[in-house]
C-alpha cells in the first residue's frame, strides 16, 4: 500500500512538472484583414500588422490588402470579400475582424452591408473612416470614383447610412481626431450603434503608427 501511493504521488508530481513546462496556449483571437485607404497600399498597415505579431498573432492570421482606389467602392467591396473568404480558408476561421483606414471604411462597411459580410466579420475597426463623407474629396472627385464616393451625401454613403448604419452582430468602432485635415468634419467618422473612440490630436496617418492607436485597437478586437 504504502509502494503504491508513493508511485501515485511521484505521478502527481511528474504531471505537475509537466504542465509547468509546457507552453501556454495562446488566447483565442480571431484573424484580421487590414484595408488602405485612398492612394495607398498595403504596407501602409506594416508597422500596425507588426505590433499585432508582437502581441501574438501568426503571420498567417494577418492579411493585409491593396487595391485601386480609384475604382467604384463597390467593386472594392468584392475585393474585400474575396479577402475575407481567403483568410477564413487558410486560418479555419469562422469569422475574421477587420480594422480599416480612411476610405477603407466605406468599402469593409458595403461590404458587411451589401454582400452580407455582417455573418462573417466580429469586429469592424474604422481609423478616420469619412463614413458620412469628407470635403477633402473635392479635391481629387473629378479623376476618381473612390473620391466621389467619399463626397457627402454621395450615391454610396447614402446608401450605407441609412437606415441602421451598424447592421448585423458585427461589432462596430471608430476611431476619431479633432485635428484630422483630411476628414473635414470631424465627426463624419462616428456611427449610431458604434463605439465611437476620441483617439486624440492625431493627424489622419499618424493613425497608422501611433502605438497608443495600437492600443486602443489591439483592446477594442480582443
Amino acid at each position: 500500500m504504502r509502494i503504491t501511493r508513493c508511485v501515485a504521488a511521484l505521478g502527481l508530481v511528474l504531471a505537475a512538472m509537466v504542465a509547468s513546462e509546457a507552453p501556454a496556449s495562446a488566447a483565442p483571437h480571431d484573424p484580421i484583414l487590414f484595408v488602405h485607404g485612398w492612394n495607398s497600399s498595403a504596407s501602409t498597415f506594416n508597422t500596425m500588422v507588426g505590433r499585432f505579431r508582437s502581441a501574438g498573432y501568426t503571420g498567417n492570421e494577418l492579411m493585409a490588402i491593396t487595391y485601386n482606389s480609384n475604382t467604384s467602392n463597390r467593386t472594392i467591396a468584392g475585393q474585400v470579400q474575396t479577402a475575407v473568404n481567403d483568410l477564413r480558408a487558410r486560418t479555419g476561421a469562422a469569422k475574421v475582424d477587420i480594422v480599416a483606414h480612411s476610405m477603407g471604411s466605406i468599402s469593409t462597411r458595403s461590404y458587411l452591408k451589401e454582400r452580407g459580410g455582417t455573418a462573417f466579420v466580429d469586429d469592424w475597426v474604422s481609423l478616420a473612416g469619412p463614413n458620412h463623407g469628407t470635403n477633402w474629396a473635392y479635391a481629387c472627385y473629378p479623376f476618381s470614383r473612390g473620391c466621389r464616393d467619399m463626397i457627402p451625401g454621395s450615391d454610396l454613403l447614402d446608401a450605407l447610412n441609412a437606415g441602421d448604419p451598424t447592421p448585423g452582430a458585427t461589432r462596430y468602432g471608430t476611431f476619431w481626431s479633432n485635428s484630422d485635415d483630411i476628414i473635414n468634419p470631424d465627426d463624419s467618422v462616428l456611427l449610431t450603434g458604434a463605439t465611437n473612440t476620441f483617439a486624440g490630436s492625431i493627424e489622419h496617418s499618424d493613425f497608422l503608427s501611433r502605438a497608443d492607436v495600437f492600443g486602443m485597437v489591439q483592446a477594442f478586437v480582443a
